[in-house]
């Protein structure tokens, strides 16, 4: 399927692959995984041939389709959230095109047999890509990605850069290809669009290959793993958590083999020292020393330094650290809170969940104060100080000053060996705490105000997809110093192993009502299961996903030209031909003789189906969905040709 031999890239000096080679198969579901800036991006751009490679091939099979998301990308676009998103395949677009054209030409007394034969190809091929269920299924991804009903009209170009993002995968689950290149493709995603996903990679029947931060995701979609370490392509077979103990047993293995190797060579010069001045051992001092010469010595794999920082001390709160009494709170005549009441006890560390759109951001601005409720009573606690951190928000006021002044800038009294630890657990390493703010990027700004909070941190943390921008190195770290924070933490996240190490208690938010799970995530799920309640969208939004693998496809085509036609058979075909071109003329007359009554009805069936996919219910039942799409496309097709009449 995809083949890469002896490839080498490099930047100036940097190299970041050596030698290479890499075989993809049919269906296999790939973690690509590496220290920041190890070349995952870059592999993913060479696999799509957006660059090409310094030495070496790349092969891919005849007819293979990539579809790739990128980390960033941001589409300039005037169409409507729908439109961009069903818009993704010009092959159907182009089909339906002629199909228009040919229904037209047909519009004759007796059309040629050679049209008739067209219209059966261009009708079998929009059919068997999946004409008729584009824009169903176009509606139950983005539905699962999270937009609501009324967001599908929205112009895209009215939408934040993460629901941008979202359409373009939304854009690229629809185009149905045969591999998957994902570069980080959750960092935009919220809990329960996240788990959505995650349903959906585990049904798809495709080739995967997948950078992600969330350990927990890639444990769920991945079956094995693929490492750049020191400019070579190393595999694993397993998840992400079976990729850790076998690199850490080989790790342990080499080590071993390292000291015995050291030890023998100490034996061995020992005994050279000792016996050089005597004949009698000559020839053995000399066999010792040619060994010596001839030994290699074991490699041991650069170790990327695992970095552990505690939070200084946090002053100690009252027992009741903030209360919200009576609280309502609106977005013009959207109300997301009415009458909201809420205690938070000190030391707690508490996640909220709930789906998107529930007013989890609203609630964590709340809490921190940033922004002025309308009406209700916002009680902090004795000695209580908040700080709130949204991965959308950063305090960088002066981009002139280095990374390393601006962290400092808000921690009076940190020592500076201190910052630059901090600063190296989040990526910023060796020199890069000497560059301006101002040439940072994004999310590089985002893990720097993340940083000013951890160096100083408040007594009541509040922090919006605080992993968002990192690795899974820098995530781990987040969570050790967390786990040891004295303070009081109220979080959001889309990271389920981030979630589950550090949730003490969990908020569910939905529908405007706050319930509190004094337990774990997994005491949350235990919950919800016992009470028979489900609080993720269901997966039958969508069927499973019926992307068709490479090798299933070459199938069905070598079928089809399996052989030459019999005289019989070409015969069944032509009357067969001949049958639907003959209905095709009845049906046609049949719609004239109806004339303008039929309109009136199918305008007026088109408004009721319209007012049904309104109801947020009719998503929960994707049989009834399907068939109200079904026959809105056929509505509209059948409109369209009463206006050409």
């Amino acid at each position: 399927m995809i083949t890469l031999t002896n490839v080498s890239k490099a930047y100036g000096d940097q190299v970041l692959y050596q030698g290479v080679n890499l075989q993809i198969n049919d269906g296999d579901r790939v973690g690509l995984v590496g220290p920041n800036g190890s070349g995952k991006s870059t592999l993913f751009r060479l696999l799509m041939e957006e660059q090409s490679a310094d030495d070496g091939k790349i092969m891919r099979s005849k007819g293979l389709r990539m579809g790739y998301l990128p980390q960033e990308f941001l589409p300039n676009s005037e169409l409507t959230v729908l439109e961009e998103t069903v818009c993704t395949n010009p092959e159907l677009r182009q089909l339906e095109t002629e199909l228009h054209e040919v229904l037209q030409q047909m519009k004759v007394p007796d059309p040629p047999q050679s049209l008739l034969e067209r219209y059966d190809r261009l009708h079998a091929a929009f059919e068997h890509a999946g004409g008729y269920e584009v824009e169903y299924r176009a509606k139950a991804i983005l539905n699962g990605l999270g937009f609501r009903q009324e967001d599908l009209d929205r112009p895209l170009n009215e939408m934040s850069g993460g629901w941008m993002m979202r359409v373009e995968l939304a854009k690229l689950l629809l185009s149905e290809p045969h591999v998957l290149l994902l570069d980080e493709p959750t960092n935009h995603l919220d809990l329960y669009s996240l788990l959505w996903f995650q349903q959906y990679l585990q049904d798809y029947r495709g080739t995967l290959i997948l950078v992600s931060h969330d350990r927990s995701f890639l444990n769920a979609v991945i079956s094995s793993v693929v490492e750049l370490r020191a400019n070579k392509l190393l595999r694993y077979t397993g998840d992400y958590d079976s990729f850790v103990e076998q690199r850490d047993e080989e790790v342990r293995i080499l080590q071993a083999a390292r000291k015995n190797q050291e030890d023998y060579r100490r034996q061995s010069q020992r005994f050279i020292n000792r016996f050089r001045a005597k004949s009698t051992k000559a020839s053995q001092v000399q066999s010792r020393i040619k060994q010596l010469e001839r030994m290699e010595e074991i490699p041991l794999p650069d170790e990327v330094p695992t970095i552990h920082f505690r939070f200084p001390p946090v002053e100690r709160s009252g027992l009741k650290v903030v209360e919200l009494r009576n609280v309502s709170q609106a977005y013009g005549e959207r109300v997301v809170y009415r009458d909201l009441n809420l205690e938070l006890e000190r030391g707690k560390k508490t996640v909220l969940v709930g789906p998107n759109g529930a007013g989890k951001s609203t609630l964590l601005k709340i809490l921190g104060e940033q922004v002025p409720i309308q009406s209700g009573e916002i009680k902090l606690g004795l000695r209580v100080a908040p700080g709130y951190y949204s991965q959308h928000r950063t305090d960088l006021a002066n981009t002139s000053q280095s990374v390393l002044d601006a962290a400092m800038g808000g921690a009076p009294g940190v020592a500076g060996e201190y910052a630059r630890t901090v600063l190296g657990g989040f990526l910023f390493r060796g020199d890069d705490v000497l560059k301006p703010v101002s040439v940072l990027s994004g999310g590089e700004k985002s893990r720097l105000s993340l940083v000013k909070h951890l160096l100083s941190p408040p007594n009541l943390l509040l922090l919006d997809e605080p992993t968002t921008h990192l690795d899974i190195d820098s995530v781990q770290c987040l969570i050790d110093a967390l786990k040891m924070y004295e303070g009081t933490l109220v979080f959001i996240s889309h990271d389920l192993h981030f979630i589950r190490e550090i949730a003490d208690q969990v908020l569910l938010i939905e529908d405007g009502q706050l319930t509190l799970f004094r337990g774990d995530y997994e005491y949350f799920e235990f919950r919800m299961h016992e009470e028979g309640r489900q609080w993720i969208v269901p997966g039958a939004l969508v069927d499973k996903p019926v992307l068709k693998s490479a090798q299933t496809v070459a199938q069905k085509e070598i079928k089809t030209v399996s052989g030459p036609k019999s005289k019989e058979q070409k015969r069944r075909e032509a009357a067969e031909r001949q049958k639907r071109a003959k209905q095709a003329q009845l049906d046609q007359q049949a719609r004239a003789a109806r004339g303008p009554d039929q309109k009136a009805a199918l305008l007026q069936e088109q408004a009721q189906l319209a007012e049904a996919l309104q109801k947020p219910e009719i998503y929960n039942n994707a049989e009834e969905l399907e068939r109200i799409n079904r026959r809105l496309k056929a509505i509209a097709v059948a409109l369209e040709e009463k206006n050409s009449e």
